[in-house]
């Protein structure tokens, strides 16, 4: 059932309706941030900021590498609705995809040359996430919240985002990313903090028995299964030391979008600290290996080499209030729209570990890709 949807719009100082700068739009509710009070491409200075009380609130992205700048600012109002988002909106121009990054030969090489490395004897490398790029083209201009309301539309519980990134920088002004990630990096309420890391994937089928039959597959999965224990087992490892409780079930369990079903985890824990934050906690466990690999700094190093610098791909959005209280998503299913309005760059990626092969690797993202292609009309 989708989920209800709510007309959210602000008004600038002149008193023209304004769209927000950073909309996070799930299932519980919506969090829109109006007008910048401060910005922050150093997201230690943010994290500084809140806690010290300098400013009240915190919405942005964070980067896939930790060290390069990030997106935040101290907006002058942080909104929060109780429905999922949707704005009064023209229908979508035609958008096609009009390029490969790389072509699809040179990621099956690239997952190749990573299985080398995973399964060579003297191998420390238990995981690595490779990824590949769409750029997409429209026939004409398109704003971010229309966007926004596509993705947000076509998700089956509301899920969607969108921020500006024009405060990492020069080379990110007019930026925007946009997506329906359906993954929790961290949550936080009161004392609680939550996760649901996703690893481990397999497509849907319109046949219900297949896809019933696929989705155990998955559950039995000794491949996705390692892969998924990855994932938690570092994240366990980042949060004891911040939760005096910290329950994690012993397997997971099936979670589902359109496209993919994902073995998941739901992770809880009591905070020991209460000034640790939402973002000191997304800090502390950005980047998991759901999105980079394990050990962390080994795949990071091989993701730099083989696919350069991701930017916000595979990076965190989210808030943080003067309580500490926030959530942060990890940035997948996810493009960014260029200033021109016209061009977008979508990525996909999947987790290697020894066993996997290339060519399923290849076919994993080309359905992760679906997330925004179908939400946008893209034929393929």
């Amino acid at each position: 059932m989708q989920a209800p949807v709510a007309v959210a719009t602000a008004t600038d100082r002149a008193g023209r309706i304004a769209p927000p700068s950073f909309v996070l739009s799930r299932p519980h509710g919506t969090v829109l941030a109006h007008g910048v009070h401060t910005r922050f491409d150093s997201a230690a200075d943010a994290a500084s900021a809140l806690r010290t009380g300098r400013v009240r609130t915190v919405a942005g992205a964070l980067p896939f590498a930790p060290d390069h700048p990030a997106a935040l600012t101290a907006p002058e109002v942080l909104e929060h609705t109780p429905t999922a988002f949707t704005t009064e909106t023209p229908a979508l121009p035609t958008i096609r995809i009009s390029g490969v990054m790389p072509a699809e030969g040179e990621h099956v090489d690239r997952v190749t040359t990573a299985l080398g490395l995973l399964r060579a004897d003297d191998n420390t490398l238990e995981k690595v996430v490779l990824a590949r790029a769409l750029t997409l083209e429209a026939e004409s201009r398109i704003d971010p919240e229309v966007l926004l309301a596509a993705l947000v539309s076509h998700d089956t519980v509301g899920n969607g985002f969108s921020v500006d990134l024009s405060a990492a920088g020069a080379q990110w002004f007019g930026r925007h990313l946009v997506g329906a990630s359906p993954e929790v990096l961290i949550r936080r309420r009161g004392d609680l903090v939550t996760a649901h890391p996703l690893a481990g994937s397999a497509p849907r089928s319109s046949d219900p028995e297949l896809d019933r039959a696929t989705a155990e597959e998955l559950r039995a999965s000794a491949k996705n299964l390692g892969e998924h224990t990855h994932v938690v087992d570092s994240l366990r490892a980042s949060l004891e030391p911040l939760c005096s409780e910290l329950d994690i079930p012993e397997h997971p369990s099936l979670t589902n979008t359109r496209q993919l079903w994902h073995l998941g985890t739901p992770v809880s824990g009591i905070l020991r600290d209460p000034s640790v934050t939402a973002l000191d906690l997304a800090l502390a466990v950005h980047p998991t290996p759901a999105i980079c690999g394990t050990p962390t700094e080994s795949a990071r190093d091989l993701i730099n080499e083989l696919e350069g610098d991701r930017g916000f791909y595979a990076g965190a959005l989210g808030w943080c209030d003067e309580n500490g209280d926030g959530e942060w998503m990890v940035t997948i299913r996810c493009a960014i729209l260029e200033p021109d309005g016209t061009t977008l760059t979508a990525h996909a990626g999947g987790g290697i570990v020894a066993d996997s092969d290339p060519f399923d690797e290849l076919a994993e993202t080309t359905v992760k890709f679906g997330t925004v292609l179908d939400a946008l009309g893209v034929r393929r």
